[in-house]
């Protein structure tokens, strides 16, 4: 669609909303709080399907695919290492431990080297399984770590403010005003926790001194893996089975939730610049979408959304079309009769 037929349905959109505000006394407040309705076609204002005026929420996120993709993931790769293990050389434990440990430690690609595949069978092995378990850790379980932390985010703002008076809705607002930065502390909080988890278990179960135990956790968590220091233990082997995986996951997310607690910082000072900016007469100008040189409040609205980087042009001309093409009698409102003719 081109700007012209955009700019003429907008025109248009903006006439019939302002013959409204004409007819209408305003008990104050803005245009943009009017409730948005269908009319149909006896202009009784009722909702077009009363069944679904509740926004319907998001899906839940379901732990039991990634459960069942996780247990399958490991459980064919140890099969098919415990099948391979005297093509596999380095320091063993058990024989079972040492695959699924093998599993893990290329999965999360920290690469100690204490086991190494030693056949052509092995090493082809490996590299499909590495490529497969980095999209299991991107794809599914880093996602899985983003529900249970954005789940626990209202228990950390709940101890934060503990012993304030602070209503629910208030806790909720607080939650999603700064998401990234809650997801961020609890994160770091967990690391860390990890981080030292790991450090004692080293030092005092693979006898490791202290600086040699920190050592290998940093190597691990960033994955590393220098090999020189590793979890050469049966107990050890096990523990790290589950640590490993844990651990680099939470450092993951946690870099994650830094650079997006940065971007929503740079946002939300972007649009308290923007919002404090006085207009100008080329402001008013750039906002008259339709050219009636009256800025309404919906071009208001668009233009300051512009400026703060929410939506572009081209997202409003494309949204312009779509209404366009709804709008089958171009009476510049959608109703009943309308969606008749658009069924799909």
């Amino acid at each position: 669609m081109g700007g012209d037929e955009a700019r003429q349905s907008l025109l248009s959109e903006h006439s019939n909303e302002k013959n409204d505000l004409q007819r209408r006394k305003p008990r104050g407040g803005d245009g943009l709080e009017k409730e948005i309705k269908f009319k149909g076609e006896n202009d009784e204002q009722k909702p077009l399907n009363p069944q679904r005026t509740d926004v319907k929420p998001l899906a839940e996120f379901h732990f039991r695919p990634v459960l069942l993709w996780l247990a399958a993931y490991l459980g064919g790769g140890t099969i098919c290492f415990l099948l391979t293990q005297h093509q596999i050389k380095g320091i063993k434990t058990n024989g079972f431990l040492d695959a699924i440990y093998f599993c893990v430690v290329t999965m999360t690609t920290v690469g100690y080297g204490d086991l190494v595949p030693d056949s052509q069978l092995s090493k082809l092995l490996a590299c499909i399984y590495v490529f497969t378990g980095m999209a299991l850790v991107g794809l599914i379980l880093s996602k899985a770590a983003d529900y249970i932390v954005e789940k626990q985010e209202i228990i950390l703002v709940k101890t934060i403010f503990k012993g304030e008076n602070i209503a629910p809705e208030q806790l909720t607002k607080e939650v999603e005003t700064h998401k990234a930065k809650y997801k961020l502390i609890l994160t770091a909080s967990i690391f860390l926790v990890l981080m030292i988890a790991g450090t004692i278990f080293l030092y005092f179960i693979e006898n490791l001194d202290f600086v040699d135990a920190f050592y290998c956790v940093c190597s691990t968590v960033t994955t590393l893996g220098y090999g020189d220091k590793s979890f050469s233990t049966t107990v050890g082997r096990a523990f790290a089975v589950f640590w490993i995986l844990s651990s680099t996951i939470c450092l993951a997310q946690s870099f994650a939730y830094i650079a997006e607690h940065y971007t929503e910082k740079r946002q939300r000072s972007l649009a308290k610049r923007v919002l404090a900016r006085k207009l100008s007469h080329l402001d008013l100008e750039a906002a008259d979408l339709d050219g009636d040189h009256v800025v309404s409040s919906t071009e208001f609205v668009l233009y300051k959304l512009k400026e703060m980087g929410k939506i572009s042009q081209d997202d409003i001309l494309t949204v312009l079309d779509i209404f366009r093409q709804l709008d089958f009698d171009q009476s510049g409102t959608l109703t009943e009769a309308d969606l008749r003719y658009n069924p799909d």
